[in-house]
C-alpha cells in the first residue's frame, strides 16, 4: 500500500446502528484494533452504541512505515482519531482509550472539546500531571520487557512466541489466562498487519503538540484500571481521576493491563452508563 506520508490510510471499522450515539475506541502502542475484541465491540453496541475501532498507524491495515524512520508524531495520532469521526460523519463521541491509546483519547479531549461528549481512560496515566511519586512499571514487567530487544521481529515464532508471553505478562491475577485464544488473535493481528515490526515506530514517537493537562478536562471522565496492572499501577489510575472534578474510578479487581473477557461485563456496563 503505498500513500503519501501527509495523508495516511486509517482503516476503522463500526458496529450497531449510526444514529445511536458514538463511541469512538482508541487501542494503545502496537496494537492494531482487533485488540479490541469484536464480541466485546458488539456488547457495547448491543448497549445503543454506535461503535468505532481503528487500526493505529503502524498496525493492522493503516498506512506503515518503515522500522526506525516513521514521519509522525504523537499529535499526529491525535489528529487520526479525528479523521476517524470525519470519516465515519460523526460530530462528537465519546472517546475511550486504553494504554497508550488513553495517553492519545486525553490530548484528544483536550485538544477537540467540542467533538468529544466523554473520556474514558482504561490502563493508563494522568496526562500532564507529575506521576513521579507514582510507583512504575513492576521489576517482573520490566524484564519481561527487556526480552523484547532480543526478538527478530521479522521471524514470525519469535515474535509470536513474545507476544503471548508479554500477554500473559500483563493478564489478570484473577482469572485464567486462555493462552490458546490469545495465541490465535495475535496470530490473526501478526498475519492480517503483514508483521508487526513496523508497530515498534510506536515506542520512538515524539510529542509533536502543545503540553496538556488533563487537569483542564472539561467533560465526564470514566478511568478504568486494574488493581493488578504491572504496567501503570492502580495508582495512575487513581491519580487520574483525582485530577479531574467528578471524575468515577472503576476498579477491576485482580485486573491486569488487559480487557479480560471475564471482566467485559464490568467494563461494557460502566462504558455504557449514563454520563
Amino acid at each position: 500500500m503505498t500513500m503519501s506520508t501527509h495523508r495516511p490510510e486509517i482503516v476503522s471499522q463500526t458496529f450497531g446502528d449510526p444514529a445511536d450515539p458514538a463511541i469512538l475506541l482508541i487501542m494503545g502502542a502496537m496494537a492494531s484494533m482487533l485488540w479490541w475484541p469484536e464480541t466485546f465491540c458488539r456488547q457495547l453496541a448491543e448497549h445503543g452504541r454506535f461503535v468505532i475501532r481503528y487500526d493505529n498507524r503502524d498496525t493492522g491495515l493503516s498506512t506503515k512505515y518503515s522500522p526506525g524512520a516513521q514521519p509522525y508524531t504523537f499529535e499526529d495520532m491525535v489528529d487520526d482519531a479525528m479523521r476517524v469521526l470525519d470519516d465515519h460523519g460523526v460530530a462528537k463521541a465519546h472517546v475511550a482509550g486504553m494504554s497508550m491509546g488513553g495517553m492519545i483519547a486525553q490530548s484528544v479531549a483536550l485538544k477537540y472539546p467540542d467533538r468529544v461528549s466523554a473520556l474514558t481512560v482504561i490502563s493508563s496515566s494522568p496526562l500532564g500531571v507529575d506521576t513521579s511519586n507514582l510507583p512504575g512499571t513492576t521489576e517482573a514487567y520490566r524484564k519481561h520487557s527487556a526480552e523484547g530487544g532480543d526478538v527478530d521481529w521479522s521471524n514470525r515464532g519469535q515474535v509470536l512466541d513474545f507476544m503471548v508471553k508479554d500477554a500473559h505478562a500483563i493478564a489478570s491475577t484473577l482469572h485464567p489466562f486462555d493462552e490458546k485464544r490469545t495465541r490465535a488473535m495475535i496470530e490473526e493481528d501478526y498475519d492480517r498487519s503483514g508483521g508487526l515490526a513496523t508497530a515498534t515506530n510506536h515506542f520512538l514517537l515524539k510529542g509533536g503538540g502543545p503540553q496538556r493537562t488533563v487537569r483542564d478536562l472539561r467533560v465526564p471522565l470514566l478511568v478504568i484500571h486494574g488493581s493488578a496492572d504491572p504496567l501503570f499501577p492502580i495508582e495512575h489510575g487513581e491519580a487520574l481521576a483525582r485530577a479531574v472534578p467528578g471524575a468515577r474510578l472503576v476498579r477491576i479487581e485482580g485486573g491486569g493491563h488487559e480487557l479480560h473477557r471475564n471482566d467485559w461485563p464490568q467494563i461494557v456496563e460502566a462504558i455504557a452508563a449514563p454520563q
